[in-house]
């Protein structure tokens, strides 16, 4: 029997009874569909946290204090003075691999214009903060060197803040406002950069002269966080090891000490965030990839029952010359039939599933061709594994006793 009409025959088997093979093929249907739309929401998630991460420069190096501890508890790094700004000025001096320094002074506090007012996060920075972290002013300037030297009362608002205090589309620049009592001249405003890949806001800031914002709001004399630029992405880890040594030298650490600090790389950060969205990707999908075995149990359920429904037919075949082997293929067929024509309706369903969550997640959904392929393969292996056995059974039957069977 040639293979045309081998898969002729089985699917006007399958035609006989629409419905059951309908119901069979809805275990595969959601099975494939869940897999494609949690890889491709998965995939989607990836590729915008790696885009979020890029658009702040992959050579960017962060260091940030070390936590903490005191009788065995940790007390956070924010409790920290191991930063100071001469560890800026080290850096800026005698790292070669660097090309860009700021010092970071975190405080929170009530901003208020008039009688609108909200609760933010105000980063005293340097010059060099612009263009290591790629923010850019929409409109008005940067503070300069000699506003930082002075500690003067200016600031840049991020357009979070300024939908808060002042409406939609409105430019403050040349408006005062009050941080913790203190009055701010606003003289620039930043470009909007939207949600990070973690969710959160980048746009709810202010950025105020580091001297500022460390004497008159956070009244400290340390630095929170430094953040640098690399010469280049390759030469992001010289950049560590260089930064690594200078610290520790000027820390005065034993060889034997901790560092009292934390050096990191945008690309480290990428690689790590990666690795754990993959982890997450391919936990879902095998977890989807569950309904894929209930169909395929599905299958072996309903070629069970055909084979009890048709043990008749079966005898007939065999008595006119049919061999064990051609009524094997003849149900192997039906399973992976049933198999395909499931795997491809659950492609195009999970593709509009995944363009679905997409949206209302506010993420696209990417279906990879290798997710898609590899379900079809999985879908011809469940025909094979889950029809084998009915398949076997139906072959292995004695043509007299098939004959009788009522």
């Amino acid at each position: 029997m040639n293979y045309t009409n081998l898969f002729r025959i089985a699917f006007r088997a399958l035609v006989r009874n629409k419905l059951r093979a309908f119901l069979t093929m809805l275990g595969i249907i959601i099975g494939v569909a869940s897999v494609i739309a949690m890889l491709a929401i998965g995939e989607g998630s990836k590729q915008k946290m790696r885009k979020q991460i890029s658009s702040m420069g992959t050579n960017m190096v962060m260091i940030m204090p070390n936590f903490q501890r005191r009788g065995g508890v940790s007390l956070g790094a924010s409790s920290s003075m191991a930063l100071k700004y001469t560890d800026v000025q080290a850096l800026r001096n005698e790292a070669s691999a660097i090309s860009a320094v700021s010092p970071e002074v975190v405080a929170s506090g009530q901003v208020i214009y008039s009688n609108q007012n909200t609760q933010t996060t105000i980063y005293g920075v340097s010059e060099e903060y612009l263009g290591i972290k790629k923010l850019e002013v929409l409109s008005g300037r940067f503070f300069n060197t000699n506003e930082i030297k002075d500690m003067s009362k200016v600031c840049i608002l991020g357009q979070t803040v300024v939908t808060n205090l002042f409406g939609t589309k409105a430019d403050p620049v040349g408006l005062s406002i009050r941080i913790k009592n203190l009055p701010f001249l606003i003289i620039g405003v930043l470009k909007d950069k939207g949600e990070s890949g973690m969710g959160q806001d980048q746009d709810d800031l202010i950025l105020a002269p580091y001297t500022t914002v460390q004497r008159r709001l956070a009244a400290i004399d340390y630095i929170n966080g430094i953040f640098a630029s690399a010469v280049s992405e390759e030469k992001s880890p010289k950049a560590i090891e260089e930064v690594t040594e200078i610290l520790r030298r000027t820390h005065k650490l034993k060889e034997s000490a901790d560092n009292d600090f934390r050096v990191m790389s945008q690309s480290e950060l990428l690689k790590t965030i990666t690795s754990i969205t993959d982890i997450m990707t391919y936990l879902l999908g095998a977890i989807a990839g569950i309904s894929l075995l209930v169909g395929g149990i599905g299958i072996m359920n309903i070629m069970f029952v055909s084979v009890t429904e048709r043990t008749r037919e079966i005898g007939l075949r065999m008595s006119i010359g049919g061999r064990g082997k051609d009524i094997m293929k003849q149900f192997l067929s039906e399973s992976i039939i049933l198999s395909i024509l499931g795997g491809v309706l659950g492609v195009l369903f999970g593709y509009l599933l995944a363009r679905l969550a997409g949206s209302l997640m506010s993420s696209q959904a990417i279906v990879k061709t290798q997710s898609v392929v590899l379900a079809f393969i999985v879908c011809f292996v469940i025909g094979v594994f889950f029809g084998w056995y009915p398949a076997r059974k139906a072959a292995n039957l004695n043509p007299i006793d098939a004959l009788r069977y009522e």
